[in-house]
């Protein structure tokens, strides 16, 4: 590896240990085995290697999420409701897995206000990943129906970012997929006429 992949290892090293807002550039240079100075000429500041390695973690991470939700030997011949549980204990698994990821986007979360260009890149991805999640879980094809690919991939966005926040706060109470697809069940229910 050259001190650029270096760096990013070193600065994912740090996000996951000691969060965004708690690395320091030394931290980074002690972590990747390289100096203070070449954070600044390969990446032209540390906030914008902790950006780089950040994005470099929830593109992984999202890689991670699409092979959970693809599904595996024992999900064909399932009804839409199986393979809606069994993507979601997949998702929550990888919760343990990911654990620091998401801990972080939460962190940011609370910063964004102070942070504009994080903002503006946050608020990109999620739109992209809306179409995904639509995709990924319901088949939708977002060239074809991007208005209804976004509201659907919404509802899924808001529900993987309101289990991950239940279950960094208490994995043991938070619902399980068994119960997420009962709720689904139940509100669905009470929808139809």
């Amino acid at each position: 590896m050259g001190n650029r992949e270096d760096l990013l290892a070193g600065a994912r090293r740090c996000l996951m240990e000691k969060g965004y807002a708690g690395t320091t550039a030394r931290d980074i240079a002690a972590a990747s085995g390289t100096s203070l100075a070449s954070i600044g000429y390969h990446f032209g500041s540390t906030k914008a290697l902790l950006n780089a390695a950040l994005y470099e973690a929830l593109e992984e991470w999202g890689s991670e999420l699409e092979r959970a939700l693809a599904g595996g030997p024992s999900s064909s011949g399932l009804t839409p409701a199986q393979r809606f549980e069994e993507a979601w204990a997949r998702i929550i698994e990888s919760f343990a897995r990911n654990r620091p990821l998401w801990a972080i986007q939460f962190e940011l979360i609370a910063q964004m206000d102070r942070m504009p260009e994080l903002r503006e890149s946050f608020a990109a991805a999620n739109r992209q990943a809306r179409l995904g999640l639509a995709a990924l879980f319901d088949g939708l094809d977002p060239v074809a129906d991007e208005k209804k690919a976004m509201v659907v991939g919404a509802f899924h966005q808001a529900l993987l970012g309101g289990m991950a926040a239940q279950w960094l706060v208490d994995p043991e109470g938070a619902p399980s997929a068994e119960d997420l697809a009962e709720a689904l069940r139940t509100i669905t229910a009470g929808l139809t006429d």
